[in-house]
């Protein structure tokens, strides 16, 4: 039969509280980054379209792209400024990230640290003088000296997942990002060319 959860909580021993902050910091980061990350907050529609049509775009606070336009509108000519800010943001977005790599490194880590202690622990158990075990709880603390190793794989592999989605979303949302910035920055530079005064004989 399946061990139950307790069991398996039991086997992990003390190991049991960095696994479960491992887990609640997993699942923080999972859920805000997916709801930061939502589309309307990075790229709104109708701010990208007007960008790519040329129409004249205000940003607002309220979104990445947003932001990027409005501090374009408020730093004219200062390009190099402008991508830097884009860059800020962009690394903006990948906050919390990095942890995910800590979490599906250092979760199983931490699960295979509880197994071997705990299979410390059984094997300490035999006795002395016949050198042999008791069967019975021989096979069931190996069973549970594995649970460890099992509640950290359980917490690696959504880290793993969750992380490669996530980072694959930034990746896409930059390159966006990217192509909008060039366009962007091509009006305004379109748009300096235009004012420019016209030589004194041309008006002459």
């Amino acid at each position: 039969m399946p061990l139950a959860v307790i069991d398996l909580i039991r086997g992990a021993d003390i190991l049991i509280y960095p696994l479960a902050l491992c887990s609640l910091v997993l699942v923080f980061i999972l859920c805000e980054r997916g709801w930061a990350l939502r589309r309307p907050a990075i790229l709104p529609e109708e701010l990208a379209e007007a960008i790519v049509a040329g129409r004249p775009a205000e940003g607002d606070e309220r979104s990445v792209l947003g932001r990027i336009v409005r501090f374009a509108r408020a730093h004219p000519g200062d390009a190099e400024g402008v991508r830097a800010f884009a860059r800020l943001e962009v690394s903006h977005m990948e906050r919390g990230l990095p942890y995910l790599d800590v979490i599906y490194a250092g979760a199983p880590l931490i699960g295979l640290t509880g197994t071997v202690w705990s299979l410390v622990r059984v094997f300490s158990s035999i006795s002395g003088a016949t050198g042999l075990p008791d069967p019975v709880k021989f096979t069931s603390g190996v069973s549970l000296a594995l649970s460890a190793t099992i509640i950290g794989l359980s917490i690696a592999i959504p880290a793993l997942i969750g992380g490669g989605v996530l980072q694959r979303r930034v990746d896409k949302y930059a390159a966006q990002l990217d192509v909008l910035l060039a366009r962007l920055l091509a009006e305004k530079t379109e748009g300096r060319g235009l004012a420019t005064p016209a030589p004194a004989e041309t008006r002459a």
